[in-house]
């Protein structure tokens, strides 16, 4: 193989193997790889403005029984910390999100055991009745699978109800490394990597618009990471031609501070700046059909963030009003509405608030600016 010559092939929108991405990730310069995610971007979101998005990570519950070794938000069923969030807590969060100039709130939660389809439609409706114009990004396919199995539905039938209720597009979380191997030693009570592709190719039939992700820097190999994007790729090949499917990627470091991975087996978040940015690159490289790269600003902090705009990402994600999950495993970065806008004009760009499937909106006209509180 040679890196000139593949990386021709990636400035031509070809489906490089996962070898080819293996052979770039570990012989390419940086800055080569850069360079052709740049122009790749340039080419796939011409108006050359990078977008943001105001919305609110709101839990619907903390009890989960999938016991990830990355995470330190959940609660087991019992807990006396553990809670479901009541409807007044949704309306003063929801409230104060439309003063901060958000539209959207990403529902996510736990596996609790007994919550199953008919609360997500329950809320789902009552949200929208209350607020017409909300839009619910929430869950994910492993909460799908989870309520799929509770019912004994289909991933299908699961989704179409949820739809039906109100829910506007489906989050890709959860994904972390998709190969079983990994998700065996690090969330094993989650649906498997082939289940939760089989989810999005259930969302994608019914257009309902999908993000992918990829949680990266802990126990995976190097294989793994472009097997997974390779995955990614061919979901993404097989959806209807009038459907959204994957609108976006968002790769990002795994965050470890007091996690049981790190505690009960060393494994510890090494991912410098110059692998997150060769890993923004080679996102853009192997997924030529995903238009959308977001830098994850929150895990990486600001100016490596930026300096991912110049290396193939075209978004930098929300402001996140309130997110409790990766933060409580020390993710320490925030923006506020004007500094996000602001990084982005440092980095060379111009900033363009969007909605979740990307359209372009308006700055509310009166909004209030959200206070960072560390």
């Amino acid at each position: 193989m040679n890196v000139n010559k593949l990386l021709e092939r990636a400035l031509n929108f070809d489906f490089l193997s996962k070898e080819e991405g293996i052979f770039l990730y570990k012989e390419a310069a940086t800055a080569d790889l850069a360079y052709v995610a740049n122009e790749l971007r340039k080419i796939q979101v011409p108006h050359g403005k990078v977008t943001w998005q105001i919305d609110r990570n709101v839990n619907t519950t903390n009890v989960c029984i999938a016991n990830c070794k990355f995470c330190n938000f959940f609660r087991r069923p019992g807990h006396e910390e553990s809670y479901i969030t009541d409807i007044e807590t949704y309306k003063q969060k929801i409230e104060e999100t439309f003063r901060y100039g958000g539209d959207q709130l990403l529902l996510q939660g736990g596996h609790h055991p007994d919550l199953g389809l008919n609360f997500y439609t329950t809320l789902f409706k009552q949200l929208k009745e209350l607020y017409p114009t909300l839009k619910l990004h929430s869950l994910g396919p492993p909460e799908i699978a989870h309520v799929a199995k509770l019912e004994g539905m289909s991933h299908i039938e699961v989704l179409t109800a949820m739809k039906e209720a109100g829910l506007d597009s489906l989050p890709g979380a959860g994904a972390e490394i998709l190969n079983d191997r990994v998700r065996r030693l690090i969330s094993k009570g989650k649906c498997g990597g082939q289940e939760w592709l089989d989810v999005m190719r259930a969302a994608h039939k019914i257009n309902l618009p999908t993000s992918a992700t990829m949680m990266f820097g802990h126990i995976e190999t190097i294989e793994e990471r472009f097997e997974h994007l390779v995955w990614i790729r061919e979901v993404q090949s097989e959806k209807p031609a009038d459907a959204h499917g994957f609108i976006a990627f968002i790769p990002w470091p795994f965050q470890d501070d007091g996690t049981l991975l790190k505690r009960l087996r060393g494994i510890t978040n090494d991912v410098t700046a110059d692998e997150y940015i060769r890993m923004i690159a080679l996102s853009r490289i192997m997924l030529p059909n995903v238009k959308n790269i977001q830098a994850s600003w929150l895990t990486v902090g600001k100016q490596t963030a930026q300096i991912c705009l110049l290396s193939g990402a075209n978004d930098f994600g929300s402001i996140m009003i309130e997110e409790n999950v990766v933060s409580a495993a020390g993710a320490p970065h925030r923006f506020t509405s004007k500094s996000i806008q602001d990084a982005i004009t440092e980095a060379g760009f111009e900033p363009q608030l969007r909605t979740q499937t990307y359209q372009f909106r308006e700055l509310p006209e009166q909004m209030e600016e959200q206070v960072i509180n560390y």
